[in-house]
């Protein structure tokens, strides 16, 4: 596996009754946190719905995200084209690639909350079959076409963007994918990356990793694409870690209970069932269905090499963000995988970790004969000087 870029997947997970203008302050802090640690990527979320998810516009905060920092990529994570005119999705995304130098990316899905699409009057089979028409309509449009088109919810008549995005061809573009083939599907069929996030989330999305890319080849060989790059498939995964596994399950008790409530008894999305009715239920759910990590960096880095070994080798590992923990906590959970995890993946042949590590081992194997050249380097120097004295 090449250089695995690591990142964070933000739906937001706020508890619904606090400040929300607070909250959202929060998640932008953290992205300029992630920015200055290291980190790769970050996708940002769109509902509007059940109270806890309250990014409405990805785009938005993506704006401001990225004026807060300087390297780290934002995708939209996702948009549900489902619910917008597909002209509009791809002119805000051209917009955006513009304002971020090149540092955006599109993720689009069917939109993943029931209780949004039937505000507008869609129920989820309209969504996932608008999906597949709305996104070929922006991946004709970002290839420069003009489009002509009547859809079950909008008219294009001679529709072109204005605009060619800023980055050559276009920015990445992803689909999401959870349990079933849709999305590998329309990945292959578009040349498009895959964001597998329900790789870890239930054990019928971790045994289809593997299945799911081979649908993505296998689709795009028969649209005639090229061969897919692993390099643009996405897994997201659940983690929380601490420097002892002790301080990461007592780290946890400040909000694991909140987000499983949320998933079992508020959010209707089957696709993110979990279990547990107390918190240390909740925490072995966790790590022993193994969905995630809660833990050291040690077990952080078992979680990707399983992932790894299970898909056949992936490009980005995007933890799904969460409010489990307290803001200090979850920040220093972050720093850890920055500092512990991430450079067991992301060397060149050989590791960042493995490096360091070679360069201590062949210090420490010379050390005894370069400790004596120093010895003798001072005793030859003081020698000199003192003839240089004697001399006059």
């Amino acid at each position: 596996m090449s250089r695995l870029r690591f990142g964070v997947f933000l739906a937001p997970f706020h508890p619904a009754g606090q400040n929300p203008t607070l909250a959202m302050q929060r998640d932008l802090r953290l992205m300029e946190h992630l920015d200055d640690i290291g980190f790769d990527e970050a996708w940002i979320g769109e509902h509007h719905s059940a109270g806890s998810e309250i990014i409405a516009s990805p785009e938005i905060f993506i704006a401001a995200a990225a004026e807060r920092t300087r390297h780290i990529k934002f995708g939209t994570g996702v948009t549900s084209v489902s619910y917008h005119n597909p002209l509009w999705v791809a002119d805000r995304m051209v917009m955006l690639d513009h304002l971020t130098r090149g540092r955006s990316m599109l993720g689009v899905g069917p939109g993943s909350l029931p209780t949004d699409s039937a505000m507008i009057g869609l129920n989820p089979t309209d969504t996932r079959e608008l999906l597949d028409l709305n996104f070929d309509i922006i991946m004709r449009l970002l290839a420069g076409e003009t489009v002509t088109e009547q859809t079950p919810t909008h008219k294009l008549v001679d529709a072109r963007l204005q605009l060619r995005p800023y980055t050559e061809p276009r920015f990445d573009v992803a689909v999401a994918a959870v349990a079933s083939p849709t999305g590998p599907r329309l990945a292959g069929r578009h040349g498009a990356g895959l964001l597998s996030i329900g790789a870890t989330l239930t054990q019928e999305g971790f045994d289809a990793l593997a299945h799911h890319w081979s649908v993505v080849e296998e689709r795009a060989a028969h649209f005639g694409q090229p061969a897919p790059d692993r390099s643009g498939w996405r897994l997201v995964g659940l983690m929380h870690i601490a420097e002892t596994r002790e301080q990461a399950y007592k780290d946890v008790e400040h909000g694991i209970e909140q987000w499983f409530t949320y998933f079992q008894k508020v959010a209707a999305f089957p696709q993110m069932a979990v279990d547990g009715s107390n918190i240390r239920e909740m925490i072995d759910f966790i790590n022993e269905a193994g969905i995630g990590a809660i833990g050291t960096p040690e077990d952080a880095r078992a979680q990707v090499q399983r992932l790894a070994d299970q898909s056949g080798g992936f490009g980005a590992m995007l933890l799904l963000a969460h409010e489990w923990a307290n803001p200090e906590a979850t920040k220093r959970s972050y720093e850890l995988i920055a500092q512990d995890v991430l450079p067991h993946f992301q060397g060149h042949g050989i590791s960042h970790h493995e490096s360091t590590v070679r360069a201590k081992e062949r210090a420490r194997d010379t050390r005894s004969d370069h400790a004596q050249q120093q010895l003798a380097a001072v005793e030859r120097m003081t020698e000199k000087y003192a003839k240089e004295v004697a001399d006059g």
